[in-house]
């Protein structure tokens, strides 16, 4: 039995949270870049010069990559031999919140009630999804998540009955009917198979899947790519204004499912799909 300070956690989660709004993944940065290179419409040309731009300057000035600094969501996979101590997990979470959006100074977004609107003012409690794997190590992944293009996301109870192209059809349709709404070009986040709740949870998972890692399995990472296809042949465009880069890619997760369902969900995140991940 390993012993983990929770202040570790605290510490860990702050730090992460801050890099993250501030430095976007490299791999995402470089498919905005080569996005850049491949456009052939003038305008969404222009649009992805300033994305980048914008990227540089957020490194040069230490200010965050957007203004929406999003939801803080963290992923914490706990190894099954971890003895947390010196106070509750939840608590130090929350803590390091805290900490990274007062102390980094960045946009505190979130509310205490979904209906009484009033700002917690430091972007506390964050939505954190557990899972307890093999081993001593602790890794979290701190993934701040905006709302203009959470606000797009869609989840569909399709029957057995449904095909592949069905599937394909209803990705695009997603990022079709978001339009300008989630600053493209987006990365799409697919869950397919499991139950209502976990499919959703799939979609969210699949955005912190590095674009240069290839699916594991041949047949969804196939259907990634006719999925990117698919997209990228609507003309949405940067932020909308048309061209061929409307998806910088497509990441699926699956899950057992049910014989009588196939729930399909997904999640798609902005230019600025932002994660960072450490280990204790």
């Amino acid at each position: 039995m390993r012993e983990v300070d929770v202040k570790s956690v605290r510490d860990t989660i702050e730090k992460l949270f801050v890099e993250a709004n501030l430095f976007l993944p490299c791999d995402v940065e470089q498919s905005i870049r080569r996005a850049g290179e491949s456009e052939i419409s003038p305008a969404g040309r222009n649009i992805l010069k300033s994305l980048l731009d914008n990227l540089d300057a957020a490194k040069d000035l230490n200010v965050p990559i957007c203004q929406d600094t999003g939801m803080a969501v963290v992923f914490m996979e706990i190894g099954q031999d971890v003895h947390f101590v010196g106070g509750a997990l939840g608590e130090a979470i929350n803590e390091g919140v805290r900490r990274a959006y007062v102390g980094g100074y960045l946009r505190k977004s979130v509310v205490s009630d979904p209906l009484e609107r009033r700002n917690t003012d430091d972007n506390t409690p964050a939505v954190v999804h557990y899972s307890i794997v093999p081993g001593d190590k602790v890794k979290i992944t701190a993934a701040p998540k905006g709302f203009g293009s959470e606000n797009m996301s869609r989840l569909k109870m399709f029957t057995p009955a449904a095909s592949e192209d069905d599937i394909v059809n209803f990705v695009t349709e997603c990022v079709v009917s978001a339009g300008s709404n989630p600053c493209p070009p987006v990365v799409v986040g697919v869950g397919i198979g499991g139950t209502f709740e976990r499919c959703a949870l799939l979609s969210k998972e699949a955005l912190q899947i590095p674009l240069d890692l290839e699916n594991e399995n041949p047949r969804y990472a196939a259907l990634e790519r006719r999925m990117l296809e698919s997209i990228n042949k609507t003309g949405v465009g940067p932020q909308g204004i048309g061209g061929k880069n409307t998806a910088l890619g497509v990441k699926i997760k699956t899950y057992a499912t049910h014989i009588a369902g196939l729930p399909v969900a997904v999640n798609i995140s902005c230019h600025v799909t932002r994660h960072k991940t450490a280990e204790i």
